[in-house]
């Protein structure tokens, strides 16, 4: 009987189960399609997605009085309301601002780009329209279009694109109007003369627009990806330090069995509670935080990457992994083995497409730029990217990021020690003979059903047991009775005790 209990395996229903089987494909297909829909539904189609994209035009120009006119003209004002009316202000949040501001918002990546228009603008014009009937070297006037790199590779391409289809438009609408005065000008003045072919190409396209990178990043940053990549690098190191370090302390403690290849090890569960396991686990992150985050910084700068802020890297970074890590660590607490998917969910699926590393917010769908008021990613790219390219200025990011990351830290803390205080004090403790108190369902009868399904197990286990215990009690009884035997005729009491025929008789 022993024998066919210890040969049966507990689980052998398990196998036949629907939910065991779809479970796994249930899970694994949730997780994927989530990835897939917010990674590709975040990068596909930016230019339809393009909403409030910050920009500044800044107009210099103080204007000119033209040859043969006594009034003044101010080209830089036509051109300014011109690129704003040819502008969607749904998808370009193009500002007026001094130079001042513009150079402010680019230093401090509120701006992802400038059109500045120059205080000489309509006198380069008038000396334009003279010159292509005078013969001598022709000058165009010059608009600039400013770039902004150290808001990411794919925001400049943005203001690229933005800035050349405006000031295309610019260029041949002054164009078209230059060359109708310089025209009828000559019809008045000079009717003998006509535009020569060179100088009609130039009228038509009279503004040369430049496009000049503000303050350019220098080698080793990946064009402005670096500061995104080492983001990455501090989340991973809070959600998979924790990940490990949760492993590592619950199979040293015994709440879960070890394995090393063949070798199944499975040590006594500790006494300690859940919210005294948890503190030690925050403990060793912090610690884990401290080397990682120096580790980090020595590879990168190893590798040729500047830090212009060292010191400050290494403590942000140190502060952001025992944010993640402990947040993480309180989710695993609180949830279990489920945790590890809602950490994945939290810092992974939905962190990357709202940090706007990759793409600036305001080229994503709606969704990621509600997520990024909240997302770690987010908080923690705003601080690193200061950091590393605007020289660690509060108003640049870095403020906002400690600010959001102490605040996740908080939560972590206060949420996981409050709800592993509750699970200690109600009696879920991590125990294997723990009873388990449910929280819709008396516990006083709870215990009579454990106590009785207990006492069932127990009453199973003994049937086996008895049988090989009675085998033994009697031979024990029957090597008694021989001894008796040869001991009778000293002992007489013992024999009458131990002779079946002496009790008889």
């Amino acid at each position: 009987m022993s024998s066919n209990r210890s040969t049966t395996d507990p689980h052998h229903g398990t196998l036949r189960s629907l939910r065991f089987w779809l479970a796994p494909f249930a899970v694994v297909a949730a997780v994927m399609s989530a990835l897939a829909y917010f990674y590709l539904g975040a990068l596909l189609d930016p230019s339809e997605n393009l909403r409030q994209f910050p920009m500044a035009i800044v107009n210099q120009d103080v204007g000119d009085v033209l040859p043969g006119s006594d009034e003044r003209q101010n080209f830089g004002d036509q051109i300014t309301e011109g690129i704003l009316d040819g502008i969607d202000p749904e998808e370009i949040d193009l500002q007026r601002m001094g130079i001042s501001a513009a150079n402010q918002g680019l230093d401090d990546g509120s701006l992802y780009g400038a059109i500045v228009i120059p205080s000489d603008f309509t006198k380069r014009i008038s000396i334009l329209a003279q010159a292509s009937v005078v013969p001598g070297d022709i000058e165009k006037p010059i608009i600039t279009l400013y770039t902004n790199p150290r808001t990411g590779a794919f925001a400049t391409g943005i203001v690229t694109t933005v800035g050349d289809r405006a000031l295309s438009q610019v260029n041949d609408t002054v164009g078209q109007q230059l060359t109708e005065t310089v025209t009828a000008t000559l019809a008045e003045s000079a009717p003998d003369l006509q535009l020569s072919g060179a100088s009609s190409l130039v009228l038509a396209q009279p503004i040369d627009a430049l496009t000049v990178e503000h303050k350019p990043l220098p080698d080793g940053t990946g064009a402005g990806l670096s500061a995104f990549f080492y983001t990455l690098l501090l989340i991973l190191a809070g959600f998979t330090g924790a990940t490990i370090i949760n492993a590592v302390v619950d199979s040293a403690l015994g709440f879960v069995p070890t394995e090393y290849g063949p070798l199944y090890i499975a040590r006594e569960t500790t006494r300690m509670s859940r919210l005294q396991v948890l503190a030690l686990k925050w403990g060793i992150t912090v610690v884990m935080s401290l080397i990682v985050s120096a580790l980090y910084l020595w590879i990168s700068t190893a590798l040729g990457m500047p830090a212009p802020r060292a010191l400050l890297l290494w403590e942000y970074g140190a502060l952001a992994i025992s944010a993640v890590g402990i947040t993480s660590l309180a989710v695993m607490s609180i949830f279990g083995a489920a945790g590890l998917l809602v950490n994945l969910i939290v810092f992974i699926v939905l962190g990357l497409p709202s940090s706007g590393g990759t793409i600036p917010i305001e080229a994503t769908p709606r969704m990621f730029e509600w997520l990024s008021t909240f997302e770690p990613m987010h908080q923690i790219y705003l601080a690193v990217r200061s950091i590393l390219y605007f020289d660690g200025r509060p108003d640049a990011g870095l403020g906002h990021g400690v600010t959001m990351t102490i605040v996740g830290l908080v939560f972590g803390l206060v949420v996981g020690a409050l709800v592993t205080w509750i699970y200690d004090r109600v009696g879920f403790h991590r125990a294997a003979d723990a009873p388990v108190r449910l929280p819709w369902r008396p516990s006083r009868q709870h215990d009579r059903d454990s106590a009785v399904a207990a006492d069932t197990v127990r009453s199973d286990d003994s049937v086996g047991a008895g049988e090989d215990a009675g085998e033994d009690d009697r031979d024990d009884r029957g090597e008694s009775s021989g001894s008796s035997e040869h001991s009778g005729d000293s002992d007489g009491p013992a024999n009458e005790m131990g002779d079946p025929a002496a009790r008889r008789g």
